[in-house]
């Protein structure tokens, strides 16, 4: 495991094999450590991508020490890409890790298909307290996406698109988000698309704001 001050770069023991990862460390008091997950490996998404690295940033502004890893097959981790089905095990695996490391309640993000694939696993975990779902997708590039699972997910939820996301439909997330069990908020920014492209830091601001205002966790002082 190398280190400087910041940040670690380590692997994670994956179910397919090594999961590259990255921890951005955060207060030593923190309440709260996170995990964040990235868009489609088959479309180039990683643990570098712009949303991922802006949402890694907000939480670790407020002091939460931050994991992020590669999907199987994506980066440098091992096996291949599995539909979604042997993701969920990935983000089971970045779960169990934080809660071996760290012993505190974790906030769950993910962005597109990471979302998608990650509530299947932080829905019911009993050591997720919260989901941030970002550029929750209806559709794309002939994929479907169900979210049945939120009918009975009672954890706070955050629902947070752009009104121009050519992925979701902003009537058809507001369905999505209708059915999902409280406590949850929905936050379209207008004038955004999946990407959130020239929002990012509305983006980054409505993710701040849900964590200090449900989960009251302060500005951290790192």
């Amino acid at each position: 495991m190398s280190r400087d001050a910041h940040i670690q770069s380590f692997f994670l023991h994956g179910p397919a094999g090594r999961l590259e990862a990255l921890l951005n460390l955060g207060a030593p008091e923190a309440p709260l450590t996170a995990v964040v997950a990235h868009p489609h490996p088959l479309f180039g998404g990683t643990m570098h991508n712009k949303v991922v690295f802006h949402a890694m940033r907000a939480l670790n502004d407020l002091g939460l020490p931050v994991l992020r890893f590669n999907f199987r097959g994506a980066g440098s981790s091992a096996g291949k890409h599995d539909e979604g089905r042997g993701e969920v095990d990935d983000v089971r695996t970045a779960i169990e890790w934080l809660r071996h490391e760290f012993a505190r309640p974790i906030l769950f993000a993910g962005f597109s298909f990471g979302a998608a694939a990650g509530m299947h696993a932080a829905c019911p975990s009993a050591e997720v307290a919260a989901i941030a779902s970002l550029g929750t997708p209806m559709s794309a590039e002939g994929w479907l996406y169900e979210y049945s699972l939120l009918a009975a997910c009672a954890k706070p939820k955050l629902f947070l698109s752009g009104d121009h996301d050519e992925f979701a439909p902003s009537a058809e997330l507001a369905a999505v988000v209708r059915r999902a069990a409280e406590p949850k908020r929905f936050v379209l920014i207008p004038g955004a698309d999946h990407f959130f492209t020239g929002h990012l830091d509305e983006m980054r601001a409505a993710l701040d704001a849900w964590v200090r205002d449900v989960l009251l966790v302060p500005a951290a002082d790192v």
